[in-house]
Parts: structure tokens; sequence; C-alpha cells
């Protein structure tokens, strides 16, 4: 078949890699210059099966009006005048019942190891270097009572078969010296050795120019406007290029991996779609003292952000804003994550030089990404990922290109197609 894929970050390459893998004739789109350009650029870099969890959950509506009026809260709600906004909010509430919790859990947990297994593979066979790391993710707390409920999180973690080790304070620091001095604030963690990171944005770049190699073509810096049906089914995509020239490009199929814009696609389609962006920060470091910085990348679960390691760059990301489209940086928010790297690692950073960023992270209620088929006969969606797209991303594209071949895709994973969305 002949496919277009709408979106060139790390879910649109992955699944355009895998699709000419199968023997398909694939052209990606993408309205940025190049791969990765939006929220696969500078995302936290963990592949982080241990902590495949959903934000819905019983606790998450009290912790949300809590947070609410802060600036500096991990997860901010900003109401805005839009309606898919308040939609979304609605069907978030409802998958935070006790009864889905485990349910979501199993489905993320089930995509995230088989899409770490398939990054291995791929990294062995391709020899893509990214910035990788192979040492686990350790997170650590500083509230008893917040740690007290991560064990009852691990042990769920370990009946999917997730090794989410719990570990003393003590341990925290064996496993990460550059936290020695936090050691008193510290009363324990939980430590995934097979958790892995890297960064996202070279691995892409990288996959991207092999998958050029294979034959798939690129149309970069050209914005898909809509997707043009008929019966229903898919006649051709219109696009504008980078010299403002419509044209309607054909194929067989079409795969909608445009993250958060991924709605705007469909829904003139009949598609309801319920994805909602989270505007996620990351602040880059250089390295100045690297027995100061963390080797081991972390989540510090008190601020609910991340470290990891990128060559001589430390990147520090988190928070999440439910505020609508925009990326506009909150000098708030900048300047809490600011403070939290220098309490923690005043000597090792060159904080006078430090880079912020945001994107907006694709988010559906339930966390579960959206995978397979839509009511439109040859369309196909690969979205919604939200925090999890760099751990989920290429083991989505793989098992997409599966079914899409007319396989059977290996995760147990609620696909799109048997029931499809309308």
């Amino acid at each position: 078949m002949k496919i277009i894929v709408l979106g060139g970050g790390i879910i649109g390459v992955s699944t355009a890699w895998w699709l000419s893998q199968a023997g398909h004739e694939v052209i990606v789109v993408d309205r940025c210059a190049g791969p990765a350009q939006e929220t696969s650029f500078a995302n936290g870099g963990q592949i982080s099966v241990s902590y495949a969890e959903p934000w819905a959950n019983p606790q998450a509506p009290l912790k949300l009006f809590k947070w609410m009026f802060r600036d500096d809260a991990p997860l901010l709600f900003r109401p805005q005048l839009d309606w898919r906004q308040w939609a979304w909010g609605a069907l978030f509430l409802r998958e935070c019942l006790p009864g889905r919790l485990a349910l979501n859990i199993r489905a993320m947990v089930s995509m995230a190891q088989y899409s770490r297994d398939t990054l291995k593979h791929m990294r062995e066979d391709l020899g893509i270097q990214y910035h990788q790391q192979t040492n686990g993710i350790l997170n650590f707390y500083r509230d008893h009572a917040e740690f007290e409920a991560s064990q009852l999180a691990a042990d769920v973690m370990r009946d999917y078969g997730v090794d989410r080790r719990v570990v003393s304070a003590d341990e925290v620091v064996a496993i990460e010296p550059a936290l020695a001095a936090h050691r008193p604030a510290i009363v324990g963690g939980d430590f995934t050795v097979d958790d892995e990171s890297g960064d996202a944005y070279l691995f892409t770049v990288e996959l991207a120019k092999l998958a050029q190699l294979a034959g798939v073509q690129f149309r970069f810096s050209t914005t898909a406007t809509r997707l043009v049906a008929e019966g229903g089914r898919a006649q051709s995509v219109e696009v504008i290029d980078a010299h403002g020239q419509y044209e309607n490009l054909t194929a067989d199929a079409f795969v909608v991996a445009m993250g958060s814009f991924t709605p705007q696609l469909l829904h003139p389609l009949g598609v309801h779609c319920p994805i909602y962006p989270t505007k996620g920060y990351s602040a880059s470091f250089p390295i100045l003292n690297a027995d100061a910085a963390p080797s081991v990348s972390l989540t510090d679960s008190s601020h609910k952000v991340v470290y990891t390691r990128l060559g001589n760059t430390l990147r520090m990301a988190g928070t999440a804003e439910l505020s609508g489209y925009s990326r506009d940086l909150n000098p708030t928010r900048c300047q809490a994550m600011l403070t939290q790297a220098q309490e923690l690692f005043p000597d090792a950073l060159d904080y006078d030089h430090v880079q912020y960023w945001s994107g907006l992270r694709p988010s559906t209620p339930s966390n579960i990404p959206l995978i397979g088929a839509t009511r439109v006969t040859n369309v196909y969606v690969n979205s919604g990922h939200g925090t999890l797209g760099w751990t989920m991303g290429v083991g989505s594209g793989r098992a997409l290109a599966d079914l899409m071949s007319g396989s059977r895709p290996e995760p147990e994973f609620p696909f799109l197609g048997q029931s499809v969305i309308t």
C-alpha cells in the first residue's frame, strides 16, 4: 500500500519506519523543517515503564483542587472557554473511578514494556546513538505518606511484571551518590534497573535518516489542512507546502500522528478523538562538574520532575498545564524549576546558561493512547501518548504497522479497530 503518515515526531517516524519495513510505500508529512521539532524535541528523556501510570486515580480530583491556584503546581488546571477542555475534564473524572485504575495501568504497562524491548532491538540492529543510558530510573521521596503509597503502586507494577524495587534512603544515595547531601530529607525510593533514558530528538532524527535510506519520503515544512473523504473513505490529504501552495496527496491509507493536533484533523470526518494538550516544561543545563551531577535518571516525587543526563547536559522536565494550546513559558514555573535544580545540585550545573522549553503533550483522559482504526475505513490514528511518547513510541509504531499489514500485534492492548473510535 501507499501510506501517508501525518506527523514527524517519535510516533510518526517510528510508524513510518515499521510500515516501510513491512514493504509499504510511505510518505511522512510534517509542518516543521525537520523531524521531532515539537513535542519530541526536549522531553524528559526517560523510557519509564515503571511509571506507566495514569494521572486519573481516586486521589487525583482532590489534588487538582488543592493545586488549582498555585502557579508552580505539578499539575495545573487553567479553565478556558473551550468546550474540548471541559469535555476532556469530564472524561478524566470518570477515569478516576476506582474500577478504572487497574485496567488502565495494565494497558499502559503492556505497551510500554513492548516498546522498551523494541527499542533495545532497534538500537542493536541499527546502531543508533542517542546518549542512551541503561542504568535504570530512581524515584526518591521526601514525604513518608507518599513513600508508603508508592509501595502499593510498586506492588501493582510487580504484578504486571515490572521490577520496581522499593529501596531505603541509604540505598537511594548508594544508587545515586549525587544525592548524598540530601540524605536527611530523603525517606526512601524505588528503583527499576530495566528502565532506560536517552535523547528522543536525536533518536528520531537518526531513525528518519535510516527511513529515508530505506525509501520513506519526507515532506517537511508542509502542513496538512484536511483529509478529503467520500463514501466513508479518505481519498487524499490537502496540504500547504513551504511556498504556500495547496496540493492534494493521494494514498491507499492515512495515519494521523499529529499529537495534540490530531483531533482537529479527525473531527471534520465525524471521528471523536478525546485528546487534549497538557503543556510540559523542560530546562537543559550544561554540566560543569560531572562528579556532582547525577548519572542515574532521577524522578523527584515531591516536585513531579525528572532529571536525565544527556551527554554533557542535564535535562530537567516535568509539570503539566491543562491550559489550551499556548506554548508560552510561565516565568513562575521556569523559576521554580531553576530553584529546585539549584537546591539539589548546587555545584554541578551552569545555571547562567539554562535553556527552557515547553511542549504540548497529547493526553487522553485515561492516559491510554489511541492506536488503530477509525470509523473512516482507511484512516488510522497513533496519538494520545501524553508523557509517555518516548516510552511507548517505537512500540506503538510497530504495533500499528502490524495492524495495517494484517498481522496481530504482540502486546495485549486495547487497539482501536474491532470497536473503532467514532
